[in-house]
């Protein structure tokens, strides 16, 4: 059902069963979609990072990446990533060489719904889905800030939007997304060039 919603905010979480490796992550609560979690999931081997989204009112979202760059990292990274949101997989595409922001978007498809994602900032990024001839589409801004103990997410929607929407949105508050700004990408680069030139010596 599309919905109305109104600003809310994510705190900075810790948390985790007993025994088992620490999680962390954002949690907060909306006043139309309810409790909202996005956290790290345990993974038993070192090559994989995942997040998930949990909350009562929109559908669980799991994004995973799987690869040597992420050993180096503690979230997922959008190299080897793959995105389910309930039961469905979520398709993903981007151009790695854009020139700007917007040109670097990660670009989705779920559910016969387009979405776009782009960075602002490192801090601040945008979830957009596509109008079409049944709806207006929505756009939902997602903005970090603060430090330590006192940092928060804050989400601002608008429009009219759907479950889905929010928990793609949000399962990004968990992802590393550098490679979507202009640094980053460069970063990315010569990350990539050091990995061809390490296995051609290995090779």
């Amino acid at each position: 059902m599309h919905t109305q919603s109104t600003p809310f905010a994510l705190s900075t979480w810790q948390g985790g069963e007993k025994g088992q490796p620490r999680r962390t992550g954002w949690q907060g609560k909306s006043a139309e979609w309810g409790e909202i979690t996005v956290a790290s999931l345990p993974h038993p081997v070192d090559n994989v990072r995942a997040t998930e989204v949990i909350g009562e009112h929109i559908p669980r979202g799991v994004f995973e990446s799987r690869g040597i760059q992420v050993m180096v990292t503690e979230r997922p990274t959008l190299n080897g990533a793959t995105l389910r949101i309930g039961d469905a997989v979520v398709y993903l595409k981007r151009n790695r060489w854009g020139a700007t922001h917007r040109g670097r978007a990660l670009h989705m498809k779920h559910a016969g719904d387009r979405y776009r994602l782009w960075a602002v900032n490192r801090r601040e990024y945008v979830l957009m889905r596509e109008a079409d001839n049944d709806d207006r589409g929505v756009t939902v801004k997602v903005k970090e800030s603060g430090i330590a103990k006192w940092k928060r997410v804050d989400v601002s929607v608008t429009g009219r939007a759907l479950g889905a929407d929010i928990a793609i949105a949000l399962v990004f508050a968990g992802v590393d997304r550098a490679v979507l700004t202009r640094r980053g990408a460069v970063r990315a680069g010569f990350s990539r060039i050091f990995h061809v030139a390490a296995d051609s010596a290995l090779g």
